[in-house]
């Protein structure tokens, strides 16, 4: 499955990071790091997509759902999760604004994906969930391996999450091509959006610490055009 591959090379390349940073540091970056460094805390780089509830129609007609959007549904909204329980996690660690915000911003997105869920009576494979375990084993490999690499300092914490929102825009790109939906493509698309937003603002805050984070999975045109715009607001409706 080409998600799985994703994930499973994503995996060795965070490893590697990881190993390469213990290596190359004699001691832990976070314990440099006072939990009230101002110069992390700018109310620019916070981003909470408030609009995602409002995003949602239910003016939109009940459709068939096709097995490749069945499936869509199922895997985003568990990766969607899977981004909150990381934030959450690395907020207990850091106390930095982006990552409590954002955590709550991601609380919105699955919950979208929840409300199809509903509307279109699916089983919720998140029905259940507890912090940090999950039913798809590929994103439970990646939530313990995420976070990992953020406990190693706030630098790698800032990466885990420019990582998450990375996957998460190609993910979103990748269904959305796969699916005609209208309820679905809407709110992919707002997710989308939102990924954008919170990409801006871990590329920015790892900038103030002299730290470029490069791609792993959309391209490197796309990640430059992405963080070189403004945040974008309000709701995409196509």
């Amino acid at each position: 499955m080409k998600t799985k591959k994703i994930f499973q090379n994503m995996i060795i390349i965070i490893v590697m990071m990881g190993a390469a940073n213990l290596l190359m540091s004699s001691c832990s970056e976070k314990d440099s790091v006072t939990p009230n460094d101002t110069s992390l805390s700018d109310k620019s780089l916070e981003s909470v997509d408030y609009t995602m509830c409002n995003c949602m129609s239910d003016t939109l007609p009940y459709e068939e759902l096709s097995e490749v959007e069945t499936e869509a549904l199922t895997m985003m909204r568990e990766e969607e999760l899977l981004a909150r329980d990381v934030y959450i996690f690395l907020s207990e660690l850091y106390s930095i604004p982006v990552f409590s915000n954002i955590s709550r911003s991601e609380q919105q997105h699955t919950n979208a994906i929840a409300g199809l869920i509903v509307k279109y009576s699916l089983p919720d494979i998140a029905a259940d969930h507890q912090p940090g375990v999950f039913v798809n084993q590929d994103l439970q490999e990646l939530y313990n391996t995420l976070t990992d690499q953020g406990e190693i300092s706030l630098t790698e914490a800032l990466k885990v999450g420019a990582t998450i929102e990375d996957l998460d825009i190609k993910d979103l790109m990748d269904h959305r091509e796969m699916i005609d939906n209208q309820d679905i493509g809407i709110v992919f698309a707002n997710l989308t959006k939102g990924s954008r937003n919170h990409l801006r603002s871990f590329s920015a805050v790892l900038s103030r610490r002299g730290v470029t984070y490069i791609p792993q999975f959309i391209s490197q045109e796309l990640y430059d055009q992405i963080i070189s715009s403004p945040h974008e607001r309000g709701c995409v409706n196509n």
